[in-house]
């Protein structure tokens, strides 16, 4: 079997990317379909067939290239059923074996999340660290963990969930917090998404606007968009403060449309050191290297040479 090429699969919720990785970690190929709306047979079907395509137009004998697959949600180690994906179709479905068959070969299989923190902890933004805490910050909230250069998933393979605990250290008028989709409320999640800044925005008199208008409205210099980010950056703060003394990673990667906010990267580490339990704070907070390629890409990593 021939290992010059490795294949990253990003199954995503509205496309589904291939990536072809070579020994150097250079991309050779790479191609986007878009995700079949509610239709788990043929998302299978689209998968095979950009694999397939991949190993003709690198000249590679068909079922050769090992694949990665990143994907939402995560395999129950009780039924070995996806559970948790928001592409629902997904859900409670025997997707690695429907994979391996359909691609004629084993595949390995991990949280998108996850992906995304060994993309760029093996040649992104936290290369040469020992651990890295990748958190994607956009539609939802996730993260994913590598630990000398290896995914850490945990015997409940939820190793990451960071977005669906608390927001630490709550004020009064951040209790019980907006509902989660998971069927709690107050999680991080509802605190850091895309929408939950709309949302935060709206409620305090900002007016309906989307994550992207409000950090465009404050650097215009508006007063109420201004105020929605602050307190948006204090949160972050809060919540990262808290995985630093969980876990104390060298280095922090933000990911998801919100890591493009290069204010975070200043206002946030100035504040979170305030609920830091350390007289000092080491730990760098970057953004992606690799940006929404960071998916397939890791999920090609998760084979080793």
């Amino acid at each position: 079997m021939t290992h010059e090429f490795r294949l990253g699969v990003d199954l995503g919720g509205t496309k589904i990317e291939v990536v072809a990785l070579d020994t150097a970690g250079q991309e050779r190929w790479k191609r986007r379909l878009p995700t079949p709306r509610d239709d788990y047979a043929a998302t299978i079907a689209t998968v095979a067939h950009l694999v397939r395509a991949a190993e003709s137009e690198l000249g590679c004998a068909a079922g050769t290239l090992r694949v990665g697959i990143g994907t939402p949600g995560s395999i129950s180690r009780t039924t070995g059923l996806l559970r948790g994906a928001n592409s629902v179709c997904l859900n409670g479905q025997p997707i690695i074996r429907d994979m391996a068959a359909a691609l004629t070969r084993p595949v390995r299989i991990s949280n998108d999340a996850n992906c995304f923190a060994l993309s760029e902890a093996v040649d992104g933004a936290g290369t040469g660290a020992d651990v890295v805490f990748g958190a994607i910050l956009g539609t939802g909230v996730g993260a994913g963990i590598v630990v000398g250069g290896r995914v850490l998933d945990g015997p409940n393979a939820i190793a990451g969930e960071w977005g669906h605990n608390p927001l630490p250290w709550p004020r009064d008028d951040e209790r019980p917090g907006a509902a989660c989709f998971c069927g709690r409320a107050g999680c991080i999640e509802t605190w850091l998404s895309g929408p939950a800044l709309a949302r935060d925005h709206a409620f305090h008199g900002g007016g309906t606007l989307n994550a992207e208008a409000i950090v465009a409205a404050a650097q215009r210099g508006d007063t109420a968009a201004g105020a929605t980010m602050v307190r948006y950056e204090e949160r972050l703060a809060r919540a990262l403060a808290h995985v630093i003394n969980l876990l104390d990673p060298d280095v922090i990667v933000l990911g998801g449309g919100l890591s493009n906010i290069d204010r975070l990267y200043t206002n946030v580490p100035a504040q979170w050191g305030t609920w830091v339990f350390s007289d000092r704070v080491d730990t760098r907070l970057v953004q992606h290297m690799h940006g929404d390629s960071s998916g397939g890409r890791g999920a090609a990593w998760l084979w080793n040479w």
